[in-house]
């Protein structure tokens, strides 16, 4: 594997090619071990899977967990966790970590949309939109953004600079550089000012990034990642992944570290899903990792894979979980529902997890009867889903069956779903 303490960021490894496809398996090598892509990463907003205990989300197969820089920020501050020793130790977390940049959260809680930022607005456009009845918590200009808190309305500003002060004293192993996300309503005049401006946010991320890496050399190594926006515009999306690529290279032979891998972000149209991702990673590296931020629907993965994306994070699988929605291999179906007041079998017979020895009726109880074990179990049950079929994508990549298996899985899936 590659030397992580000196020279540029090489912690990416290529592994089997999807033939016909961009999609590839591979290895991401960290100071807490390697995560063998395609990926699943479960996201720990606060530095917890909500509801689950870490022990579990190991258990459950998860290699890595994604933990969030605005919220952690907030609460309980990054110099805490610096001095706990990092993320994975604050939390009990043994494996790889990541931490995104904070630019998502500014942007869905300043325009008050939440977390809602996957959207149809066909023939809307706003460039100061903001969700009915909310207050606008943030305002970006060419330095930074500047916003209020969601927690007690105070004001902070973030910066590339001060976002790679967080991840850095937050210690993840893999983090991201800070950038602004547009919304799908934003015109194409300030996608293309938007883009610039996080074009050279990237490069301060870098710079930053570089001296923080030489001035903490007592804390693990950690791999800064490029996030290319450009929205639905196949034109800024190319030009964006070919910026970072540029200014990645031009960093090394400075004598800097690059960027290890790139994410791609922004607002995406989900029937435009793979055909974005696609642009993106036709410009990129083939030796560098891609990070989907924010995909969990099972259509959504497949494409995403044989677009070439490594790794994924999203907090669909437990935040539905807590409602009692459940993933199964026959699609999605809610447990709360009454018919399963007396189904004494397991969430889904045919999958083993710890989950499995509980039955519906007993998980439709504990919705009822509003205990939080409810969503324990749930939460376990869905992210074991959704970690397992990226593993076994990956596997079928390995025997050469990937397409067999994609058409069988989400032919019952959403065959299942339709029937219920």
């Amino acid at each position: 594997m590659s030397d992580l303490n000196e020279g540029p960021d090489r912690t990416f490894t290529v592994g089997t090619t999807l033939p016909g496809t961009l999609g590839r398996t591979g290895v991401i090598s960290t100071p807490h071990g390697e995560i063998q892509t395609p990926a699943f990463v479960p996201v720990g907003t606060k530095a917890t899977v909500k509801t689950v205990v870490p022990e579990a989300v190991r258990d459950l197969g998860a290699q890595a967990v994604l933990a969030n820089a605005y919220h952690l920020y907030l609460q309980p501050g990054p110099d805490i966790v610096d001095e706990a020793g990092g993320l994975g130790a604050f939390m009990n977390w043994p494996g790889p970590t990541f931490t995104d940049s904070g630019g998502f959260q500014v942007m869905s809680l300043g325009a008050g949309f939440k977390k809602v930022i996957a959207m149809d607005l066909t023939g809307m456009q706003n460039d100061d939109v903001i969700a009915e009845g909310k207050e606008r918590l943030a305002r970006v200009d060419d330095d930074g953004v500047t916003f209020k808190s969601h927690l007690d309305g105070s004001t902070h500003r973030f910066t590339p600079e001060v976002s790679m002060q967080i991840q850095h004293q937050l210690g993840a192993d893999i983090i991201f550089g800070f950038d602004e996300l547009t919304t799908l309503m934003n015109t194409r005049a300030y996608q293309e000012t938007s883009l610039e401006r996080t074009r050279l946010w990237a490069i301060r991320c870098l710079a930053e990034h570089n001296r923080l890496t030489a001035e903490r050399s007592h804390r693990p190594l950690q791999s800064l990642w490029g996030v290319i926006q450009g929205a639905q515009y196949e034109d800024l999306r190319r030009k964006a992944a070919r910026d970072l690529v540029t200014m990645s290279e031009k960093d090394v032979a400075d004598g800097g570290r690059g960027f290890g891998g790139y994410g791609i972000g922004g607002a995406l149209e989900k029937q435009n899903l793979g055909t974005i991702v696609r642009w993106v990673n036709e410009e990129l590296p083939v030796d560098k990792a891609r990070h989907l931020l924010g995909i969990s629907e099972p259509d959504d993965i497949f494409t995403a894979i044989e677009s070439g994306v490594d790794t994924f994070d999203c907090v669909s699988p437990s935040r539905v979980a807590r409602n009692g929605a459940i993933y199964s291999l026959d699609g999605r179906y809610n447990v709360t529902n009454s018919r399963f007041r007396r189904d004494f079998t397991p969430l889904d017979p045919e999958i083993q997890n710890y989950t499995t020895q509980y039955t519906r009726a007993y998980i439709h109880h504990l919705f009822k009867a509003k205990e939080g074990l409810a969503a324990t179990l749930c939460t376990i049950h869905n992210e074991h889903f959704i970690v397992t079929l990226v593993e076994r994508a990956r596997q079928a990549i390995i025997d050469g069956n990937y397409f067999e298996f994609r058409d069988e899985f989400l032919g019952r899936y959403y065959a299942g779903a339709a029937a219920r």
